[in-house]
């Protein structure tokens, strides 16, 4: 299985190691002073200190204005619902509430759009079976 690797821009990195490794529960790996590596859900994110990419509602799903750029996830079922759970529990302010999207569909899918401490948007969907990430 091949990992993906995403390196983006955040402001500062002790809000980032709260927010990844704390809150989302990320094992932090490498760091120095102006960059630090989470596994994320399984994929290598690299946090590097600079200024955060713009995003805009501009992408349209559904009858949804989504933050483009935007990263995420793609987790089992039981794992996203306990992620927004815990995201509801701990106060999280959503972008797109947890909801599903696609119903009855191919490529049902769980969502909830939220941002990290620098603006970065973030997706995380639930599947109750990834490998129909790509039904059409």
């Amino acid at each position: 299985m091949a990992l993906f690797h995403f390196a983006f821009n955040v402001t500062d990195l002790d809000e980032t190691r709260a927010f990844y490794g704390g809150l989302l529960g990320c094992t932090e790996g490498r760091s120095t002073d102006t960059w630090v590596d989470f596994d994320f859900f399984g994929h290598q994110l690299s946090c590097h200190l600079g200024k955060p990419f713009d995003s805009a509602p501009t992408g349209k799903v559904g009858n949804c204005d989504v933050p483009m750029p935007h990263f995420g996830a793609m987790l089992p079922m039981a794992d996203w619902r306990a992620l927004a759970y815990k995201l509801v529990a701990e106060g999280v302010e959503f972008v797109l509430e947890p909801q599903i999207r696609f119903e009855g569909e191919p490529g049902e899918q769980s969502t909830m759009f939220f941002m990290d401490p620098s603006g970065n948007p973030i997706e995380i969907k639930g599947m109750a079976d990834l490998g129909g990430a790509f039904d059409t």
